[in-house]
């Protein structure tokens, strides 16, 4: 039909197809051809020609309801947008491999009849375009052009796949109820009678009596108002067990699998009993109108490899950022002691990143091959911030993964209104303000100690530290354009935010493994240390997991980078804010830069930090929203918001104002 509906072919085409699929299959083709732009209005030509000749309409109305009396709708009700019991591998190739040999059709599944209508990803585009009116109006017109007895016996096998179909689904959350991974994770499951179990007894027997009422019209009715009460329980319990496995019991991914899982089964039985329960016409026609919408978006999702990444991805996000944003409100100074306290912590990790960066130097200047150089420089790096960490030191690019968590769980909370933004706003500034209190520590102590390592050098040795052609090196590393340095610090900042997600995994995965009581009772160290020395040590290694895994992981993802770029051909290098400050620090004397030439690569510094904070920050943010399900709706009443307290009070972008306040009364007391 190339696309249009022609009213004469398409009632002769119809009237003469074999089966009612190959007519829904005509229907499809125009709109599909049309697009998302135009979908719309092909839908309201089709079913102005469906006005005008009734006895197209009966054709099709009469044959749709015939049909699907036959068509088994349990299925697609019970699986389409629920995930499977299967794992993301086994997701993935089955998927896969069904691409590639597509497995047979049952055209008596209504599963598989959705697979053959909607057989294209790109067809939630367009479907979205057609409106809930333009489908009620359709099904409106079937209806009037459709025989009583044939329409009362579609209505009814309606209505009973969808009470098998919500008892089958409340076995299921029973069932999980044995799931050894959410026994673990809350023991109390073994003991008590749970929501799971209390769901499943109430379907059971409204399913029962409206089975009966089926056949018996004068039947008792069972009424549904305790199942909506367990399904607020159920939903109590999967929020608890996502609590405490993101808390002290640890969870993975295959528990969030599970949990999002249950989640999504609540939400279609909940979209079940909405239909049989609803009394109103119009209301039941809405209901059913809904579920129908969400088995055809499930179906264009079915075998997209695409979607089951995003999904996974999303999984993964949550189950590693889910407790981040308690610990983020550590790294955001609002007071003069806290920002002076994380100044003291990043000024301590200033004197070893001077001191990682001038070994990095020498391991440079020793001529190795690329493997083993690269070998030794993430060493350096690793143990060094490891170490860093081990000393209670802070270095500024720590702070991205924690704080934007906590930016997230804010915005979560909600994003409406006035004075919701200016509180984000606020909490934006206040998060840049306290990584900026690091930058300044980091560079601080590690420009001095360079300085000073550069000056004992020369007065011992009487030549300078760096070489010539060493130092100008350096210098050119840091400039913004010739050296690449922001295009590097990109880079470094992208590792940044994978090594917060690396930390956030093992973190979750020491809670998992319960690591405390496995190292507590460890056959070895049993026979090495004393209980006091082993509960310490467990301790430490327990809470300390993630941030030594993520900080050695981040020194190698830093150490590699040349070596990757080696191996493409590319030209890959990283910048980090410290490890640049240091090498001004020694290249300043060794080259014998002027006042205003040191304040220059200062400024480009800067520059390499700004780029490495708010890269890891975007991106940490990003993946922390995704994990809440949430997104920041309003980016331009938030922006309009910064900028009006920026301007307002600019200092407050790197000081607190309650430390000049503070401040000022101190003086005020000690002239009195």
């Amino acid at each position: 039909m190339n696309g249009r509906y022609d009213t004469e072919q398409l009632t002769s085409d119809i009237q003469n197809d074999d089966s009612i699929l190959d007519s829904l299959n005509r229907f499809l083709v125009p709109l599909r051809s049309a697009g998302p732009r135009h979908a719309s209005r092909r839908m309201d030509q089709f079913l102005d020609i469906l006005e005008a000749e009734p006895a197209l309409a009966a054709n099709i109305g009469e044959r749709f309801h015939l049909w699907l009396v036959e068509l088994n709708l349990y299925p697609a009700m019970v699986s389409l947008g629920i995930f499977s019991r299967r794992g993301f591998l086994v997701e993935f190739f089955t998927r896969l491999y069904d691409k590639l040999n597509p497995p047979p059709v049952d055209q008596e599944s209504s599963r598989d009849v959705l697979k053959l209508l909607f057989n294209r990803e790109s067809d939630s585009e367009w479907l979205a375009t057609v409106t809930n009116e333009q489908w009620l109006r359709l099904h409106q017109i079937l209806l009037q052009n459709t025989p009583e007895e044939t329409l009362k016996a579609s209505t009814s096998h309606f209505r009973q796949q969808c009470l098998y179909a919500l008892e089958m689904l409340a076995i299921w959350v029973a069932a999980e109820e044995l799931e050894p991974e959410l026994m673990r994770i809350d023991r109390r499951l073994i003991d008590i009678d749970s929501a799971f179990i209390g769901l499943q007894r109430e379907v059971n027997l409204y399913v029962q009596a409206e089975i009966t009422r089926l056949v018996d019209a004068e039947a008792e009715t069972y009424e549904p108002d305790h199942i909506w009460v367990m399904i607020d329980q159920c939903r109590a319990q999967v929020t608890r067990l996502r609590r405490k496995g993101a808390g002290a019991a640890g969870s993975s991914v295959s528990v969030a699998h599970l949990l999002e899982r249950l989640e999504q089964t609540l939400d279609r039985i909940e979209e079940l009993l909405a239909v049989l329960t609803t009394g109103d016409n119009e209301a039941k026609r809405q209901k059913s109108l809904a579920l129908w919408q969400s088995l055809v978006i499930a179906t264009t999702e079915k075998n997209s490899l695409y979607s089951l990444f995003r999904n996974s991805l999303g999984m993964l996000s949550r189950s590693i950022t889910q407790n981040k944003s308690d610990h983020g409100e550590h790294y955001i100074a609002r007071s003069k002691t806290a920002y002076f306290a994380l100044f003291r912590s990043a000024a301590g990790a200033g004197f070893i990143v001077a001191l990682m960066a001038l070994l990095k130097i020498n391991i440079e200047a020793m001529q190795l091959t690329p493997l083993k150089e690269t070998v030794l420089v993430s060493l350096n790096y690793g143990l060094g911030f490891v170490l860093i960490h081990m000393l209670h030191f802070t270095i500024a690019t720590k702070q991205p993964a924690m704080t934007a968590a906590s930016f997230a769980e804010q915005v979560k909370r909600g994003e409406n209104g006035r004075a919701v933004h200016k509180k984000l706003a606020s909490l934006l500034i206040d998060v840049n303000r306290s990584q900026w209190a690091a930058v300044w520590g980091n560079i601080s102590t590690a420009v001095l100690l360079a300085v000073f390592i550069s000056v004992g050098f020369f007065w011992l040795r009487g030549e300078p530290l760096l070489d010539n052609a060493t130092a100008s090196y350096q210098l050119n590393s840091i400039t913004p354009i010739s050296g690449l340095a922001l295009f590097y610090a990109a880079i470094a900042g992208v590792w940044l935010f994978c090594s917060g997600i690396i930390a956030g995994y093992f973190d979750n995965r020491a809670d998992y493994l319960e690591l405390r009581m496995r190292l507590r009772y460890h056959p070895l160290l049993r026979g090495w240390l004393k209980a006091s020395y082993r509960e310490k040590l467990a301790d430490y290694l327990h809470e300390n997991y993630g941030s030594l895994a993520g900080n050695f992981m981040f020194g190698v993802l830093l150490g590699s980078t040349g070596y990757i770029g080696y191996l493409l051909g590319l030209p890959l290098d990283i910048r980090h804010v410290a490890f640049s400050s240091a090498n001004l620090g020694y290249s300043a004397l060794s080259s014998s830069l002027g006042i205003f030439e040191f304040l220059l690569y200062l400024i480009y510094v800067l520059m390499i930090g700004f780029v490495n904070l708010w890269v890891s920050f975007t991106l940490a943010l990003l993946v922390a929203l995704r994990s809440r399900g949430t997104r920041i709706s309003r980016l331009p009443a938030l922006l309009s918001s910064i900028w009006d307290q920026s301007r307002e009070n600019p200092i407050r972008l790197f000081f607190p104002v309650t430390l000049l306040k503070e401040a000022l009364k101190e003086d005020k007391d000690s002239d009195h």
